[in-house]
């Protein structure tokens, strides 16, 4: 039996209504919100397996494009079903055999060129959550048109040391208290970035944080939480600001 992940409940959130609005790339749904002037700087957001639709991540999209860029979160399940807090655990491994966060290229060049070509985009950074975490390490091992990438508690997937070379910086963020992810893992990372890693990055662990929690909603915070879920944010947005 496995541990539920997800430490923090996805029953009771509170509602939240949007900033951006919903629009139809080729064959992609994706969740667009915009600064308030314009800008060539743009941030992709990749979400957790509870999909594109979270309020969660939308409230992370309106938060980035805060910041001044066009922020937006596509569907990366292509229309098929997220996770769901009602799910068995029981059943995630087979669920995520077919929702393979190592399988997003695709969707990643399409929104790349909408990005570029219709917002008119020149720089282009990445941030994801979990799930949407792994999918960041590889596309910045793949997609040298991401100039930065943030990568929060995805999965450590050990393999080859082609999983180090990333293309461009890339920040990983993860809780000290994450049960799907040990530190020695992170240890692992960090001494394995430093061997074959030629462009800047960083690994920062935040106190007593479980998996899941830089996302949450200000009114879903616990207080003792809050410093740390502030505190990453603002270094997820500090990293962006340095690279994109």
């Amino acid at each position: 039996q496995m541990a539920d992940p997800f430490l923090y409940d996805t029953g009771e959130r509170s509602h939240y209504g949007c900033l951006g609005h919903e629009v139809q790339i080729e064959y992609l749904k994706a969740y667009v919100c915009r600064p308030s002037f314009s800008t060539d700087k743009a941030v992709i957001v990749v979400h957790d397996v509870f999909g594109w639709l979270f309020p969660d991540i939308r409230y992370i999209v309106d938060l980035i494009a805060g910041h001044g860029y066009i922020t937006i979160c596509p569907d990366f399940f292509k229309g098929t079903e997220p996770w769901k807090s009602t799910d068995h655990w029981p059943d995630f491994p087979d669920w995520m055999k077919n929702h393979d966060p190592m399988k997003v290229d695709k969707e990643a060049d399409v929104v790349l060129k909408y990005l570029k070509e219709q917002c008119g985009a020149k720089k282009i950074g990445i941030v994801g959550f979990s799930w949407g975490g792994m999918a960041v390490h590889h596309l910045m091992l793949k997609n040298p048109q991401l100039t930065a990438g943030v990568s929060l508690y995805g999965r450590i997937v050990r393999d080859s040391e082609e999983r180090y070379r990333l293309l461009n910086p890339t920040f990983f963020i993860f809780g000290e208290k994450d049960h799907t992810i040990s530190l020695d893992q992170i240890f692992l990372l960090e001494d394995k970035l430093k061997q074959y890693c030629k462009v800047p990055y960083k690994i920062k662990v935040y106190p007593g944080q479980v998996h899941g929690f830089a996302q949450l909603k200000p009114e879903d915070m616990k207080p003792d939480d809050k410093p740390y879920i502030e505190e990453a944010r603002r270094d997820m947005i500090d990293w962006i600001k340095m690279f994109v």
